[in-house]
């Protein structure tokens, strides 16, 4: 059995930069619209999740996203196409990482003993497609070993469900969760993980992740 430390990275938020969808948006209503969209866009996104799991329900996480513009848009008095949105969701696909990311993935490239793993809200699909396809992460994603995501338990984090399924597919026992590191810059993650049980697993920042 493998004892080595894993260090699980949030997908949207920590590595990815919801934000960065601006750019793509800015084509449509210009840069001081764009940037307004993007952030509501994103906390639609957030409200969505939160919602379904408070009521024991699931949405696949594109869907959810697919709606959530459309919300922001109209929240703006503002609409699209289908064609439109479709594109958009595509960008969606290819968002920019933060600037550190690429110092920190390249520091785990050169540590055999540490095992990374993406772990998201998105589906498989949505985060396979971001790893591989954003023009920024996809150089960095031989570092991810493994996608874990959320669509298995049919719930969103901060269901504690959802981080007793990382532990299970990275195959981290309750008594060892010392060596499970989670890497987040949204707060209901580090909250959840600081309460997960007698037995919590590791968190940190990401502007604390320095290895």
């Amino acid at each position: 059995m493998t004892t080595k430390p894993v260090i699980a990275f949030d997908a949207y938020g920590t590595l990815l930069s919801t934000s960065s969808i601006a750019s793509k948006l800015a084509s449509h209503f210009g840069q001081d619209k764009a940037g307004s969209i993007a952030t509501l866009w994103r906390r639609y996104q957030l409200e969505y999740t939160w919602r379904l799991t408070s009521m024991g329900q699931y949405t696949p996480f594109s869907d959810l996203t697919r709606q959530a513009l459309l919300h922001a848009l109209a929240e703006h008095d503002l609409s699209l196409s289908d064609t439109e949105v479709r594109k958009l969701m595509e960008a969606y696909d290819t968002l920019s990482i933060f600037p550190d990311v690429p110092g920190c993935l390249n520091t785990l490239r050169e540590k055999p003993d540490i095992t990374a793993v993406v772990f998201s809200n998105g589906t498989h699909e949505m985060v396979s497609n971001s790893i591989n396809k954003s023009p920024d992460l996809s150089p960095l994603s031989s570092v991810f070993t493994d996608i874990v995501v959320v669509e298995e338990v049919r719930k969103f984090k901060p269901a504690l469900e959802v981080y007793r399924h990382l532990a299970r597919k990275t195959g981290v026992d309750q008594g060892e969760m010392g060596r499970l590191w989670l890497v987040s810059g949204n707060p209901f993650d580090i909250s959840r993980v600081s309460k997960g049980g007698r037995q919590p697993l590791q968190r940190a920042w990401r502007k604390w992740w320095g290895l």
